[in-house]
């Protein structure tokens, strides 16, 4: 049976408190976007919203606040259509990250949890087998979430959304697990090592840390993709 670092107490309660605070902020989105008018115009941000504020918290709440309710529905109806060349840099960029790191991290939670009840290794270590099935499930989640962006905003079919989609976020998704992974080999081959188990708080409290210093990694790559065409202005 694989040995893992025993987190003490304080560092539980903190991964706890950090994990209480991302699902309180995904309820308060959720919930926001339930009320009348205030719906999203593209549906697939109902989804992309709340999974931001998994990681990042009330930071996403506050960023929701500030710039997602600008394309509601009723927003849009009443005053038009916002105009994406208005907005500042960094807003497109975050906006950009947040489709392909709503995939990557739903496919990372799905990655980790097979590999855990599975008891997934490769060369003898779950950290590998964790890194495989997480970047397939980011990419394949990734890809989806971007097809449903990019598909109604260009009016394309299946086949070519499907392909505009992984040219606007394979490079992104690369980019964001590109930080995340760097980040799991800090806290489970080097700070905490052997690792933390994946049913600890402390776990989940340094997987949002990493999901993070990913969407920071993605942020020049996005840049990118948006001045290039690949992906839209949102």
């Amino acid at each position: 049976m694989q040995q893992h670092f025993s987190p003490p107490a304080w560092l539980e309660a903190l991964g706890w408190a950090s994990l209480v605070l991302a699902a309180a902020s995904a309820l308060a989105i959720t919930a926001d976007m339930a009320r009348r008018g205030a719906r999203q115009r593209m549906w697939i941000m109902h989804v992309v919203y709340p999974v931001t504020a998994l990681y990042w918290g009330p930071a996403a709440v506050w960023f929701y606040a500030a710039q997602g309710r600008l394309t509601s529905r009723a927003v849009i109806e009443r005053e038009g259509e916002p105009d994406p060349d208005a907005l500042p840099g960094w807003v497109t960029s975050a906006k950009a990250i947040s489709h392909c790191g709503a995939g990557c991290v739903l496919g990372d939670i799905a990655g980790e949890w097979l590999v855990h009840a599975a008891g997934l290794t490769i060369a003898g270590k779950p950290l590998y087998a964790d890194f495989l099935l997480d970047f397939t499930f980011a990419w394949l989640f990734g890809v989806g979430f971007q097809y449903f962006s990019i598909a109604p905003m260009r009016d394309m079919g299946l086949a070519q959304g499907l392909w505009a989609a992984v040219k606007a976020d394979t490079f992104s998704i690369v980019s964001f697990e590109i930080g995340l992974f760097a980040g799991m080999l800090l806290y489970q081959e080097v700070l905490f090592a052997p690792g933390l188990a994946k049913p600890t708080a402390s776990y989940w409290l340094f997987m949002q840390l990493a999901m993070v210093v990913g969407f920071f990694t993605a942020w020049p790559v996005n840049g990118w993709l948006v001045r290039a065409g690949w992906k839209e202005r949102m």
